[in-house]
């Protein structure tokens, strides 16, 4: 039997935010993954070591977690005023597929870099010291994201001081903004899909639960942690290792997608596993993070939790955090009431691994709510850079 070589494919390997990610120039792939199909999908599960039915992604570049389980493919921009198109693809661990229904907003924070990098960005606005604003636009949902990354000597500042939980070392400080970043796609055409801050869900095999339901960031679902016996200061384990737990949790996110108008049947959702997000939320308490490192009640809004790919996320997805800044801003969300209730423009919550702050603007138009814009900060760094390999028989 004639076993063709690998091929060589350029590729650089980013942390952005608390994500890890394998990055591509949609120039340098392939030709026929150059193109939306099977053969992208075969190559960047190829890449990736997917779908691996031990879990561990051992023959890729995948982490084995849904935040290390990512491939970005940049291009030049296809919308006037933008540098960059950013095109996001979940992979998933133990399945055959990839989820191209949402973005990540942590690894939104290393496209800027990436472009700048890459001579996306004219040379004419990069200062020798100072920041470059890179207009992105998230092809994947269709909404734009300016990214303002550090510059020094003409080039991308990467270490720094800044330190985020969920990374272990501090980097430099990159600044994000997610404009217009409520999405239309629910039955209800609104950033609250059913036009309600609060409703009713009838989860199969769980009972009548209240929820808010937003499509800002990314579709999500927000649930009372003590509705469904949390306190919201839960870390992995408890979550994680309860099958029971996680079972319950998906069909909370089943009935949302559902009831979102995200899916049209139940069994869709085992293809849209990206979206939407499930999280539960509580009022501020004091606990220990995953590091160890002691969060006091007096120095955060509210506690949040929420799961991705299945899994409860080690800190908190960028996009879920547009969606809490969001629901934060609006008074009578569960979320809004988690955190004291009122009017707010930012918020800091607890996650798992620390806590974050994120702003949110939003406006009353029409009887309806709208986000203009939401801000937080994060880091980015190269990790490697040159090609990754993969069997020449991919696809």
């Amino acid at each position: 039997m004639a076993f063709l070589p690998q091929l060589r494919i350029p590729a650089t390997y980013l942390r952005g935010g608390t994500s890890k990610g394998v990055f591509f120039r949609l120039q340098d792939l392939p030709e026929a993954a150059q193109v939306p199909g099977p053969a992208r999908d075969a190559l960047l599960m190829r890449v990736i070591g997917s779908p691996d039915p031990y879990g561990k992604q051992t023959d890729g570049m995948g982490g084995a977690t849904s935040s290390t389980s990512k491939c970005v493919i940049i291009a030049p921009a296809s919308v006037p005023d933008h540098d960059v198109d950013y095109l996001y693809g979940q992979v998933s661990i133990d399945s055959a597929f990839v989820d191209w229904s949402g973005n990540c907003g942590n690894l939104s924070t290393a496209v800027g870099p990436f472009a700048i990098a890459n001579g996306f960005v004219p040379a004419a606005r990069i200062p020798r010291d100072g920041t470059v604003a890179v207009r992105v636009w998230q092809a994947n949902i269709g909404k734009t994201i300016i990214v303002h990354v550090p510059v020094r000597d003409g080039q991308v500042q990467e270490t720094g001081d800044f330190e985020l939980d969920g990374v272990t070392f501090p980097a430099a400080e990159i600044v994000l903004e997610f404009i217009d970043p409520s999405d239309d796609e629910g039955e209800g055409g609104s950033m609250f899909p059913t036009g309600n801050l609060v409703d009713e869900l009838d989860v199969p095999g769980v009972g009548a639960l209240k929820v808010t339901m937003i499509t800002a960031g990314i579709p999500t679902v927000f649930v009372d942690a003590a509705a469904i016996g949390y306190d919201g200061t839960e870390l992995q384990p408890a979550i994680n290792e309860d099958k029971a737990a996680l079972a319950r949790l998906e069909a909370i996110r089943v009935a949302a997608a559902l009831r979102m108008g995200l899916i049209r049947a139940p069994e869709e959702a085992a293809t849209r596993q990206h979206t939407p997000k499930v999280a539960f939320v509580a009022p501020a308490r004091d606990y220990v993070a995953s590091s160890g490192k002691h969060i006091a009640a007096a120095d955060i809004d509210l506690n949040v939790r929420a799961l991705s790919m299945g899994k409860l996320h080690h800190a908190m997805m960028g996009t879920a955090s547009v969606a809490i800044a969001t629901a934060a801003a609006v008074p009578g969300t569960l979320v809004n009431l988690a955190a004291g209730g009122g009017q707010r423009e930012a918020v800091r919550f607890g996650h798992p691994s620390g806590t974050l702050r994120v702003g949110a603007a939003v406006a009353r138009v029409d009887g309806q709510w709208t986000v203009t814009k939401a801000v937080m900060s994060r880091s980015a760094r190269v990790l490697m850079e040159g090609a990754v390999r993969v069997p020449g028989d991919t696809f």
